[in-house]
C-alpha cells in the first residue's frame, strides 16, 4: 500500500535516495517530457520513433530535478527543491562523504552530465561542474559512480549514452574532467556500471541484445567479453555491493538474470519478473543482501529475494537454477511504465524498508515499503 502519492506533473523516470548517513531522508526525482507540437501525450524514452531518440527532429526534451524530504508521518513527503533542465534519464548520489555535502551527477538529454552539491545547512543543491560528454542531440542514459564501496574516494563516473558509446569522467584538480568515450554497443547503450570491489571493470548492456566487460587497464578498442544470449536489449545492471563479484543484469526479455561476474557468459539464476526490467537495485543493507528490488516497466515493481544458496553459488560448479527466488513484495499502484525505483538507505535489521518508486505517462511517484 502507498505510504505517500506524489504528482511529478512532469513523466517520471529516476528516482534515488541520498545514501550520507546524515541525509537519508533526502530523495531527489528526475522527469522527461518531449514538448513537441504534435504530441499529444509525452513519448517515453523507450519509444523507437523519429520523435525520440536518434531523431534530429526540432523536439525540445524538458526535464526537472525534483528534491524531497520525507519523514515517517502520514503523507510525510515534501518537496524541496525544483530545477529545471534538459530532460533527465538517470541520477546518481556519491557514496563519497563530504563534509561540504553528497555530490549528485544527473545525466541529460543534452549530452551533459551536472555534478550538483547539497548544501548542508539550507539543504538545497547547486551546481558544482557541467561536464560536457557528447553532442547536444546525444542523450546521456545512465550513469554510475565507482565509489559504492570506497566511500574515502571522489570516484570517477561511467555514462551510456543513446550513440551507443560510453564516456567516462573523474575528478582532477581543476574539476571533473571528461576523460574521453569510445564505442560500445550497436545501437542505445542503456546502461552503464562499474564493479564496485574493482574500480578498473565497468559493465554496459545496450539494445543490441549484449551485456559487455571492460578493463580501463587494457583500454577500450575491445571488451574483455561479450555475452550475447539475451532475448533482448540489456536495460540495466548492478553489482552487488555486499558480496563479491555477484551483478543482476536486467532486459526488455522480461528477465533478470543473477551472474558470478567471474564466469559472464552463463547465469546462475534467471528470474522472470514480466513487464521487462528497467531498474534493478540491490538492497543497501548487509542483512537484507539477498533482497533486489526491479521496475518491471510494463507489470509494476517487485522485490525478488534470492534464497542463500543463490548468494553462496559458484558457477563453475553449479548449474543454472530457476526455482531458487520469489517475490516477496509487489507494488501495483502505478498505473503506466515502472522506470525507476529505490530503497531508502539506513534500514536496520528485517524490517521492512521505505521505497521510492514512479512512473512515466502518469507522472506519479509512489512511496511504500518492501
Amino acid at each position: 500500500m502507498s505510504v505517500a502519492h506524489i504528482d511529478t506533473e512532469y513523466s517520471a523516470d529516476s528516482v534515488e535516495f541520498c545514501p550520507d548517513t546524515r541525509y537519508t531522508d533526502l530523495f531527489v526525482c528526475g522527469t522527461y517530457q518531449l514538448a513537441s507540437p504534435s504530441a499529444v501525450e509525452p513519448l517515453s524514452p523507450l519509444d523507437q520513433s523519429d520523435d525520440t531518440i536518434g531523431s534530429t527532429a526540432p523536439h525540445k526534451r524538458l526535464g526537472r530535478c525534483l528534491l524531497y524530504k520525507c519523514s515517517s508521518q502520514k503523507d510525510g513527503v515534501k518537496e524541496l527543491q525544483r530545477i529545471e533542465y534538459p530532460a533527465i534519464l538517470d541520477m546518481k548520489w556519491s557514496h563519497h562523504r563530504c563534509d561540504d555535502g553528497p555530490l549528485l551527477a544527473i545525466a541529460d538529454a543534452a549530452g551533459c552530465v551536472d555534478v550538483h552539491r547539497l548544501d548542508s545547512i539550507e539543504t538545497r543543491l547547486s551546481l558544482h561542474q557541467k561536464v560536457t560528454c557528447a553532442p547536444e542531440s546525444v542523450l546521456c542514459l545512465s550513469l554510475d559512480w565507482s565509489n559504492r564501496r570506497h566511500i574515502e574516494q571522489l570516484g570517477s563516473i561511467v555514462v551510456s549514452r543513446s550513440d551507443g558509446q560510453l564516456s567516462r569522467i573523474t575528478p582532477s584538480p581543476s574539476g571533473w574532467e571528461h576523460l574521453g568515450s569510445w564505442p560500445a554497443h550497436d545501437f542505445e547503450a542503456w546502461i552503464a556500471a562499474w564493479n564496485y570491489y574493482d574500480e578498473n571493470l565497468i559493465y554496459s548492456g545496450g539494445d543490441d541484445c549484449k551485456m559487455k566487460g571492460w578493463d580501463i587497464r587494457q583500454g577500450f578498442s575491445q571488451p574483455i567479453f561479450i555475452n550475447k544470449r539475451f532475448d533482448a536489449g540489456v536495460t540495466t545492471i548492478q553489482c552487488h555491493p555486499h558480496v563479491e563479484h555477484l551483478l543482476a543484469a536486467g532486459s526488455y526479455d522480461d528477465s533478470v538474470r543473477i551472474f558470478d561476474i567471474r564466469y559472464p557468459l552463463r547465469p546462475l539464476i534467471s528470474v522472470n519478473v514480466g513487464g521487462g526490467a528497467w531498474r534493478v537495485k540491490w538492497h543497501p543493507n548487509l542483512k537484507r543482501k539477498e533482497d533486489l528490488v526491479v521496475a518491471c516497466m510494463h507489470d509494476g515493481f517487485k522485490v525478488v529475494r534470492l534464497h542463500d544458496s543463490v548468494i553462496a553459488m559458484s558457477s563453475v560448479e553449479e548449474e543454472p537454477v530457476d526455482d531458487k527466488w520469489s517475490i516477496t513484495t509487489r507494488f501495483d499502484e502505478h498505473a503506466s511504465l515502472a522506470y525507476g525505483v529505490d530503497w531508502k538507505s539506513g534500514s536496520v535489521g528485517d524490517e521492512s524498508t521505505l521505497i521510492a518508486s514512479c512512473s512515466f505517462y502518469d507522472h506519479a511517484m509512489h512511496l511504500w515499503r518492501g
